[in-house]
């Protein structure tokens, strides 16, 4: 207040007690007041549309009535400079006021709820495009027997059941991804897969 009405810069705040505050010091309050409300409605908006309303002003702490004094309450205290002077700012939420929104306040990550990130976007998209991932092209699929995996023997062949009608689907990580047709003229038959020692 002092700062703003052209007091001493860095000099101890003078108190004068005993006295009613100015007009000019009122409405100079208010209006730093208004100014925090809506600065707190724009810090609530990522978890519940929020509207703030200036009351009236108390300059009496024992008339200041904001909730029953058994009621719990969330106490905020800030720390506000300006010029080289400056002084605490306390917020004070009663209980049954953050109870509805209780449960967003204790996640631990709000996802969209902050609105999108363009800078963070463009980083995700880019590393995306440079993954390299493990394609698999799946020709064919045939049920076999425990029994007729163990007797498979080093140099035997596995042919193929499909044909050049049939769909070659790629996977990844057992995922089908997209299917589509070999352009080849040849038979998938003719492709054929030979049993080597690991």
């Amino acid at each position: 207040m002092d700062v703003l009405l052209g007091g001493r810069r860095g000099t101890a705040a003078m108190r004068i007690e005993g006295r009613p505050y100015t007009t000019i010091e009122t409405t100079l309050v208010e209006r730093m007041i208004e100014v925090i409300l809506k600065d707190l409605a724009a810090a609530f908006e990522p978890l519940s549309p929020v509207l703030f309303q200036f009351d009236r002003i108390e300059t009496n702490p024992r008339f200041a009535s904001i909730a029953r004094p058994t009621n719990a309450a969330v106490l905020i205290k800030l720390r506000v400079d300006m010029e080289d002077r400056g002084g605490r700012l306390e917020l004070l939420f009663p209980y049954a006021t953050l109870e509805p929104i209780r449960e967003l306040l204790l996640q631990r990550f709000m996802g969209e709820k902050f609105g999108r990130d363009s800078i963070w976007e463009t980083h995700l998209a880019n590393e995306l495009w440079r993954t390299e991932i493990q394609l698999n092209a799946v020709l064919d699929e045939q049920m076999m027997t425990l029994g007729e995996v163990r007797r498979f023997q080093v140099g035997q062949t596995l042919v193929f059941n499909a044909t050049t009608r049939n769909l070659v689907e790629l996977r990844c990580a057992d995922i089908p991804l997209i299917s589509g047709r070999l352009s080849a003229p040849a038979t998938i038959s003719q492709f054929r897969s030979s049993i080597v020692r690991p």
